[in-house]
């Protein structure tokens, strides 16, 4: 089908030609829990594809990058020639969602990287890597969450914590003892738990809402 561009804030998307039927949410599908991502769009009527090329991701009106390990999906980012392509769309504002890795992919700054580990960036924020420690020490607990009516249950799995927050974010959420893992900048969203393993689609709908049609 031959297709047009609809241009967003310093993005360009895709539509069909018609113009009726909007670009669909693209899940980074490299490694990680993509699969529950896009269940939960499905759950709330919202198409979405799995973006492992530079064509699929052209074909996005924007972009959830979902848990898993983000040194990891940094090198298969490499390898798939998508590493910068990402970068660059984020930067020229690509609405992108991160959780837990995604998050850590987002950042700005990892105070506790590994030697040679690089995210996309666009998040000004620093984040530390696997806070609350490995996977045995996972826990789930309600939250509130700016945005979103009512608590959040969310679940916490070898899950990063923001330590800075840049002028211009907006913290969403934080756990009891002040740790912030909700934030928002601009048109990125970034947490550090993983609402689409506890059957949570508020976020997910945010996001959307984000996004625009």
């Amino acid at each position: 089908m031959a297709s047009t561009f609809l241009t967003y804030p310093r993005h360009t998307a895709w539509l069909s030609a018609a113009g009726s039927l909007p670009a669909p949410i693209g899940v980074l599908a490299l490694q990680g829990d993509f699969r529950e991502h896009r269940q939960t769009l499905a759950a709330i009527d919202e198409e979405s594809i799995e973006v492992r090329t530079l064509a699929e991701l052209a074909k996005c009106r924007g972009l959830i990058i979902p848990g898993g390990e983000s040194t990891v999906m940094q090198k298969l980012a490499v390898a798939y020639d998508l590493f910068k392509p990402l970068k660059d769309a984020i930067a020229s504002g690509l609405p992108t969602f991160g959780t837990c890795a995604g998050l850590i992919m987002l950042a700005d700054q990892i105070s506790d990287g590994i030697e040679g580990q690089a995210g996309f960036g666009g998040l000004d924020v620093t984040v530390r890597r696997n806070a609350f420690g490995n996977q045995l020490d996972s826990f789930e607990v309600d939250l509130t969450f700016t945005g979103v009516g009512g608590l959040v249950h969310a679940a916490f799995i070898r899950a990063p914590i923001v330590e800075r927050v840049g002028q211009d974010v907006e913290v969403l959420s934080k756990l009891a003892d002040g740790r912030v893992v909700g934030v928002r900048n601009k048109s990125m969203l970034g947490i550090s738990f993983h609402p689409e393993v506890t059957g949570e689609t508020r976020i997910h709908e945010l996001f959307v809402s984000m996004v625009g049609a």
